[in-house]
């Protein structure tokens, strides 16, 4: 019996193409290769980032500054086993890594930084300088 053809294709491409491993890779890591989602706001008090980074732990991030550039990174590599009376039938690897920079503004007073994870989201809070401040709005009385 021939192999048939789908299209130009030849058998094995084609079942490469449909296989279930192919669309895992593909498909099922959606944020391979892309870098997590920052909304940065700014208060009269402190700036805030927010990077949304769900499935991990806060030991798996990295918070680094140099002088005035804030670096989040994340390097974490994840095994997974599938066994079957002890006859391995599949093992993956799987490394992750991101890293994002951003430049401070003058204003921030990045002695005071703090950071914390909760629910999928990593919060950094930068205070900004006294001298920086907005100050609230006032009337000026004419003399």
């Amino acid at each position: 019996m021939l192999p048939v053809r789908h299209r130009g294709m030849s058998p094995r491409v084609f079942n490469t193409i449909f296989d279930d491993d192919f669309f895992t890779g593909f498909f099922g890591d959606t944020n391979r290769g892309t870098l997590p989602s920052v909304n940065i706001t700014e208060g009269n008090d402190e700036f805030n980032i927010e990077l949304a980074a769900p499935g991990y732990k806060k030991e798996d991030f990295k918070i680094d500054l140099d002088k005035n550039v804030l670096t989040i990174s994340v390097e974490r590599e994840e095994k997974h086993e599938e066994k079957e009376e002890k006859k391995l039938l599949r093992c993956e690897y799987k490394y992750n890594s991101f890293s994002r920079a951003f430049t401070l503004p003058d204003s921030a007073n990045s002695d005071k930084i703090a950071a914390g994870y909760n629910n999928g989201i990593l919060s950094i809070t930068i205070p900004k300088h006294d001298s920086h401040k907005t100050k609230p709005a006032r009337q000026i009385s004419i003399k």
